[in-house]
């Protein structure tokens, strides 16, 4: 009560948000009476007993799953041929899942809860029966409630009050663990309800499963976000125009290894395509982008950074080389960074993966250069 009354003394809103929800349960139970209260809290209960129980029995299933479900796609290989918008957003989460484990893993454990959730439910509500001594319980059996039995109800409605409360909180410590520095977290840390409840019940249970863990989890994940949408750039450019294919099978005619590929396709993009400025001077000072595709800069010999990059990923792919399209920062030469995109392709004969960036061909070697990773940084890295 202490605490419940500085925090209104200092207006906290995280506060009076978790007090009015405790009031709202307390009212209700109020109103519903003893014997609808118990059913409520019982459905509250139940509900987190299945949940509970959907994400134990999802979690093995997702790790025995998962490799089944990699092999399953691997196999899979992008349709040569114009793709739908629909189709575009598809196939990206298909190769997501593919080639990313903690995509795999979160798209898996997803269908896996659903299913055993599911099917847990369905199993009680089999066994419990609509007749059963439960369902009255939760209904009450349509008798008005005596004052007794309001009063009970209240004090039912303050245990669901304090759990919708406790709910309410761990979310809130979720939030606050994973974006410690921000205004938000620093004034849902303000508030003295919320810190009683997350350092009295909610760090005793998890220990350091979510302070010291869930950030590094969420950092996994927010790299492999930035490679996934960097990634569709291969389902956008799926299909590969056949003048595009003869020019770079002429170009890589007398090559023997993929790195003697890579070089010829560099040098070819780089020194045949300008860099357009006045598509950069339209974008930065009147905010107008001119899309393009890998056709319009192969035809027109002018992009920007990432026409480059499509361009090449497109030829590259056309030669059977494996490809990325990387967006990030790149060094500007005085001293600060802009957007930039480049590429990286790997060379079976070495068993890696270099980078290059033809745009800046014409002002030097960036064909896998040491000082490459000094002057680009990619955005999962940002």
């Amino acid at each position: 009560m202490e605490v419940l009354m500085q925090s209104l003394r200092e207006f906290n809103l995280v506060s009076i948000c978790l007090l009015l929800i405790l009031l709202g349960s307390i009212f209700q139970g109020l109103l519903r009476g003893a014997s609808r209260s118990a059913g409520s809290l019982l459905h509250l209960v139940s509900g987190g007993a299945l949940s509970l129980l959907g994400i134990a029995a999802a979690i093995p299933l997702t790790i025995w799953i998962s490799p089944f479900v990699q092999k399953w796609l691997s196999g899979f290989v992008l349709p040569d041929r114009d793709l739908a918008k629909w189709e575009q957003v598809g196939y990206t989460v298909v190769m997501a899942v593919r080639d990313f484990p903690l995509m795999r893993f979160a798209v898996v454990f997803i269908l896996m809860y659903l299913l055993t959730r599911s099917l847990v439910g369905l199993g009680i509500l089999l066994l419990r029966g609509s007749g059963s001594l439960l369902g009255r319980i939760a209904f009450g059996g349509g008798r008005p409630a005596t004052l007794p039995s309001r009063l009970l109800g209240a004090g039912i409605g303050t245990l669901i009050g304090a759990a919708r409360c406790l709910v309410v909180i761990v979310l809130l410590f979720i939030v606050v663990t994973l974006f410690p520095n921000t205004e938000f977290s620093r004034y849902v840390e303000a508030s003295p309800v919320y810190r009683q409840g997350a350092q009295s019940v909610i760090e005793p249970l998890t220990g350091s499963l979510i302070k010291q863990q869930l950030p590094v989890f969420t950092r996994g994940v927010e790299a492999e976000l930035g490679t996934i949408l960097q990634q569709k750039y291969e389902v956008i450019d799926a299909k590969i125009p056949e003048d595009i294919k003869k020019a770079a099978a002429e170009i890589t005619k007398d090559a023997k290894t993929d790195e003697e590929k890579a070089r010829l396709l560099y040098d070819w993009v780089g020194t045949k395509i300008t860099y357009d400025k006045i598509k950069v001077k339209d974008y930065e000072q009147e905010g107008k982008w001119h899309e393009q595709t890998p056709q319009m800069t192969f035809d027109t010999k002018h992009g920007v950074c990432i026409d480059y990059a499509r361009l090449f990923a497109v030829m590259a792919r056309s030669q059977e080389l494996k490809v990325k399209v990387i967006t990030g920062l790149g060094y500007d030469g005085q001293g600060g960074y802009g957007p930039h995109a480049w590429n990286e392709v790997y060379l079976s004969e070495k068993k890696t993966w270099i980078p290059l960036d033809s745009t800046w061909a014409k002002t030097g070697d960036w064909f896998n250069t040491p000082a490459f990773n000094e002057t680009h940084i990619p955005d999962k890295l940002i």
